[in-house]
């Protein structure tokens, strides 16, 4: 098909698993101290994030060949250690990634499909919010291209970062896990 890469599919696929491994690791090395694994994955992706942004700001076209591979891993890598870590959390209904799942589950387990419908306005505003995320970058892709969106994310995981910093010393209980 036409703009369709196997070789970017496999970097992508490749630097995915990586990053999740990466993210099992780190899961590992902090333990069960949930507020510990989301601050320290949450450092670890600004890094990759703000890197992919430095380098889609310094090379002219990012778009094809070796420079398109690279954006891909960084941002790749950074997903799947988000995805490790948000494997490890656990939060209920909130399988970040999975769109269709989270859907079915809506469906599925509602007082409609004979289930006790738990938490559907949690599951529908995950649901929501993904779909706002996807139309906002849409639209700044095809109107200010991929730094722009590299910029809105890096600002938001930014805000987040300074504010998870006091999770990673807490002793509440919701930070110790499951």
């Amino acid at each position: 098909a036409a703009g369709f890469s196997a070789a970017a599919s496999l970097v992508a696929t490749g630097a995915f698993l990586a990053g999740a491994l990466v993210g099992g690791r780190l899961g590992s090395r902090v333990g069960r101290h949930r507020g510990r694994l989301i601050a320290y994955a949450m450092y670890i992706e600004f890094i990759l994030l703000v890197a992919a942004l430095i380098f889609s700001l310094a090379v002219a076209d990012t778009s094809t060949g070796t420079a398109s591979f690279f954006l891909i891993g960084l941002l790749a890598i950074a997903m799947g250690l988000q995805n490790a870590a948000a494997r490890r959390l656990a939060v209920p209904d909130l399988t970040t990634t999975v769109l269709t799942l989270t859907l079915t589950g809506l469906a599925a387990d509602s007082r409609l499909a004979g289930g006790d419908g738990p938490r559907p306005m949690r599951r529908l505003a995950a649901t929501a919010t993904m779909c706002l995320g996807a139309a906002v970058g849409a639209l700044l892709v095809l109107h200010f291209g991929t730094s722009s969106v590299l910029v809105l994310t890096a600002a938001l995981l930014a805000f987040n970062v300074v504010r998870v910093y006091r999770f990673s010393t807490s002793s509440e209980p919701w930070t110790v896990g499951k």
